[in-house]
This record gives structure tokens, sequence and C-alpha cells, in this order.
């Protein structure tokens, strides 16, 4: 009998990388996580939340625009700071070097504490730029403030489901890493007395480490889609308002 044929996923990158690490022709009891996440989230229409509130944007007092403009490009910069800095940590992370291959399998335990390490810095970040954001909206227009509390509302209602998705996420890495390992036990010939654990070899080991930085570095712009969003209205905002502002 034919394996059922896997679900196509779209998405965001993130979305879509998860699903290449869910292996093929493994029984599924339900949705894959990464068909899930397709099905509820894209943040990518989040500019046109303010489209939504279905008005001209209000006259702004010059001093009062150029303010927020001011705000607008500062705010612009520390998100571009801050999302370098997590890249940079991701990029960093231990036994990435693809230079130098190092033999052996290596302990999943320390990867998976370096990824919810990791995740968890993202989702402090990222909340942190949020509010900030909101916080400057809402006091700009009442058009402004009224996307702020839509925002505010879709991150109060989702954020619990996407944490338990996005906790799921190491899971399924794991179970990646595994087929890595079960692959290179078939591939290579074992005394019947080896018990230990099958070693994955070097180049493999570079490609799960490579995967997991890809992971990391899809959910960084996974996460930062609903401030880019906002940073986007609020741009498409000062423009209606005749506010000159840096590209």
């Amino acid at each position: 009998m034919n394996s059922p044929e896997r679900t196509r996923v779209a998405g965001p990158t993130f979305i879509r990388l998860l699903a290449r690490f869910t292996g093929d022709g493994q029984p599924q009891s339900g949705p894959s996580l990464p068909e899930q996440l397709s099905r509820w989230i894209d943040w990518t229409p989040a500019v046109a939340l303010s489209r939504a509130l279905d008005g001209r944007p209000e006259a702004m007092h010059a001093s009062a625009s150029a303010s927020v403009a001011t705000q607008w490009v500062e705010q612009q910069g520390e998100v571009a700071r801050v999302r370098a800095s997590l890249a940079s940590a991701i990029a960093a992370m231990p036994g990435a070097d693809l230079r130098d291959p190092a033999p052996g399998a290596p302990d999943f335990s320390t990867l998976r504490t370096h990824y919810l390490a990791t995740q968890r810095a993202m989702q402090t970040a990222t909340g942190k730029l949020r509010g900030r954001l909101r916080d400057l909206l809402a006091g700009t227009s009442t058009d402004m403030a009224r996307l702020a509390g839509v925002d505010a509302l879709m991150e109060q209602v989702l954020s619990p489901r996407e944490h338990r998705l996005l906790d799921a996420v190491p899971v399924l890495l794991e179970e990646h890493f595994e087929r890595l390992r079960a692959n290179a036990h078939e591939a290579t010939p074992r005394s019947p007395a080896a018990v230990d654990a099958p070693a994955i070899s070097g180049m493999e080991s570079n490609r799960f480490r490579k995967d997991l930085q890809d992971a990391l570095l899809a959910e960084l712009e996974f996460r930062f889609l609903p401030i880019e969003g906002l940073l986007a209205a609020l741009r498409t905002h000062l423009q209606g308002s005749h506010v000159q502002t840096f590209a």
C-alpha cells in the first residue's frame, strides 16, 4: 500500500523549513506541526490591519508629527540592532563552524538547551519591541491607537497557542536528529557486540547543526513579522500625514 502523499505546506520560510525536517513516510496521527502553524499563523498581512481601520490618517500638528517621525526612526534602528544581535548569537552557536567537521555524534541535549535559550531570548526581545511600538502608535492618533489595541488583542489571544507550537519545534528537530543517526546506523556495518548509539559522521553532524541554525534564523524572521507590520503601518500613517521620514 502506498503511503499517503504529504500535504504541501505553504507559508513563511520557517514553516516550510519545518516541513522539510519532518520525516518522509512517517505515520501521522494528525496534522504535522508545520501544517498546524501554516493553518493559523501568517503574520505577513499584519500591515493590512491598518487598512482594516478604514479611515484616512488624521491630521497631525507639525511638532507632534516630527516627534513621532523621529521616534519611528529610532525604533526602526532599535529593531534592526536587536535583530542583528540575535542573528549573530545564532551564527555563533557552539559547534556550528562548518569548516572544521568533528567526528562522532553530538549530544542533542546540549543543542536542545541552546535552542530553548535562544527561543526565550527571541521571545523576550520581540515582546519588548512590540510593546514599545504599540505605545508609540497609541500616542500617535486615534486610528493608530486602535491598531495598537488590535495588535495587543491578537497577541493576547494567539500567544498561548503560538508558545505551545513553537515549544514543540525542538521535539521535531530531535526527531530529525534521530533519523540522521538511524540512517548512519544502517549505512555503517557494526559488530553484534556494539551497544552504543551509532555515531553520526562529521559531515552529517555539521549538516544537522546547519539545519538547527536555519531553523533558528527562520524562527527569528517569523517572530519579527508582527513588529515589521507595526513599523510599516506607522510609516504608512506618517507618509499619509505628509511627514518626511527616512527610508
